[in-house]
């Protein structure tokens, strides 16, 4: 059944550009979510024998990114620095659930919806909807060092396995926290 391929990683992106070409970014990256269906529970040891009965009832026992628990942690994490712009290349693969995409700590500066090159873009979003076998692209600037998390705002989601790091190296940039009177934003004191 085409559910059971997608669901064992039979899917990815294909990006169409413009003849022009995208705006220029200092670093890309490629990131698809997608599910697992397991008849063990989530954390068990070894082979996993895949479940057809949760795959179409849906009830994932795994969430993931680029196909594994953890592709996008430790020595996989993604990787910039502060002043850079990145672009996300986001897909679900599904082959059920809708993402609510969000990078904590992050705003995505320009958004092209449904994956879309051509189209017109939206500014200044903070979590982008991307249903299964669909896309966003997403360009953001890093001012600030730090681990940013990458996940699926639906929250549950992260204990189901679905969570991915940017980790952005550079100076600190205490600018970003203060407001136009130069008040540090969160600083009670003032």
């Amino acid at each position: 059944m085409v559910a059971q391929h997608i669901a064992n990683g039979m899917y990815g992106m294909i990006l169409v550009e413009p003849a022009e070409g995208l705006p220029k970014v200092d670093r890309e990256f490629y990131v698809m979510q997608g599910e697992l269906y397991t008849e063990e529970a989530i954390g068990t040891k070894g082979e996993a024998v895949e479940s057809i009965d949760k795959l179409v009832n849906e009830r994932p026992e795994y969430f993931l990114f680029n196909g594994a628990v953890g592709a996008l942690s430790k020595e996989n994490a993604l990787k910039a620095k502060t002043g850079e712009t990145i672009r996300l290349f986001f897909g679900v693969g599904g082959p059920n659930f809708t993402s609510s995409f969000h990078v904590i700590g992050e705003i995505f500066d320009k958004v092209y919806p449904m994956g879309s090159a051509t189209s017109r873009t939206v500014n200044d979003v903070q979590t982008v909807t991307v249903p299964p076998g669909g896309a966003v692209i997403t360009d953001l600037k890093l001012e600030v060092p730090g681990t940013y998390v990458l996940v699926d705002h639906a929250l549950s989601r992260v204990n189901k396995g679905l969570a991915g790091f940017l980790e952005v190296t550079g100076p600190a940039n205490p600018a970003v926290f203060k407001d136009n009177l130069g008040t540090t934003i969160g600083d009670a004191s003032k």
